[in-house]
């Protein structure tokens, strides 16, 4: 397969990934705020706030050039829709029709017209989109896009090099996009006053529900909404698909299984992907990550990064000096390429 073709399928992976997290990120943050408890005999108390969604989505440097305080109206706006931040539900559906352009013979029909069509919805004539309820919506439909895509392509493209370099770029996403979102919200949890309860576990519970995993977790751990249970959940379950250990594995896997049917072949990317999955798999508890940092969550993220730049060296042909498109710069992969 041509590092080209590679490279515009491990984007669109990531791409589509990328539109769900913040899709998600965002609606859970706009309900927990509608949802929002009250304390008796006191001020109606704010239980989620905008300006962490930025440090969770690695995008909080460049928004701040822009000189505007985090609010309800800015954060929406710059995560939802802004055309100058790459991170944006907007901006991920058009980079990731842009890559798929030029594959029209590498993917199915079917997904073609998944991705068109949400470029269609979801990228043109937005104004309406902050407004009343209309962030809501969206945000629901991004996630619903991204569902069908995946499952399209589940159901539709062959196993071959195409459909790993996809899987690759989704699965190191989504591991990224957890790491980021518990990092900011245990320490939020971690260093905040005593609040009465009922804030306590709704804050929990919104956690939970921006990756998908309150049903899953109360079946595991029923009434307990202790933060640090909630931590462990989401690092170390081996089988819930959107935790840390369980996607790392999931691309280790993937990695592994580019080795041309060679089973004493371990490529650099598939060997640094399953030290990774090991130091996460075996770490004793979680508290040695959370607490010990052996390995940290900023260590980890930093590994992640690393292990992006070095699938983009092994597979895309960039040099060392190359300027890494991964999470961290939220760049726009190969529509640069």
């Amino acid at each position: 397969m041509l590092s080209r073709i590679a490279e515009n399928l491990y984007w669109i992976g990531r791409y589509v990934e990328r539109a769900e997290n913040t899709a998600r990120l965002l609606n859970v943050n706009y309900l927990a705020l509608v949802q929002a408890p009250l304390v008796t005999g006191g001020p109606e108390i704010v239980t989620e706030q905008w300006a962490p969604l930025l440090a969770i989505s690695g995008t909080e440097a460049p928004f701040r050039t822009m000189g505007v305080r985090a609010d309800a109206s800015t954060v929406p706006h710059w995560l939802a829709v802004h055309a100058d931040n790459p991170g944006s539900i907007r901006s991920c559906l058009v980079a990731a029709r842009h890559n798929a352009l030029g594959l029209r013979d590498r993917i199915s029909l079917e997904m073609w017209e998944a991705l068109n069509a949400a470029y269609l919805s979801m990228c043109i004539d937005l104004e309406a989109v902050i407004e009343e309820d209309a962030l809501s919506d969206y945000c629901m439909e991004a996630l619903s896009f991204s569902h069908t895509f995946f499952g399209i392509a589940d159901a539709t493209l062959p196993r071959d090099e195409g459909w790993s370099f996809l899987q690759a770029g989704r699965f190191l996403e989504r591991a990224d996009n957890t790491l980021r979102t518990l990092g900011v919200r245990y320490r939020e949890s971690r260093g905040e006053k005593p609040v009465a309860e009922g804030i306590a576990t709704h804050r929990a519970r919104a956690l939970l529900k921006s990756q998908s995993a309150l049903e899953a977790y109360r079946k595991r751990n029923q009434s307990d909404m202790h933060p640090a249970s909630i931590a462990s959940f989401l690092l170390l379950d081996p089988t819930f698909p959107r935790s840390v250990r369980f996607s790392l594995r999931a691309l280790r896997d993937v990695l592994r299984g580019m080795a041309h049917g060679d089973p004493q072949r371990v490529d650099e990317p598939a060997r640094q992907a399953g030290r990774l999955t090991a130091l996460v798999a075996y770490a004793p508890s979680a508290s040695t990550i959370l607490e010990d940092e052996v390995p940290g969550l900023d260590a980890l993220l930093d590994e992640i990064a690393d292990l992006s730049d070095t699938i983009s060296r092994h597979y895309f042909g960039w040099g060392d000096d190359a300027t890494s498109m991964g999470t961290s710069d939220l760049g726009e992969g190969a529509n640069e390429a």
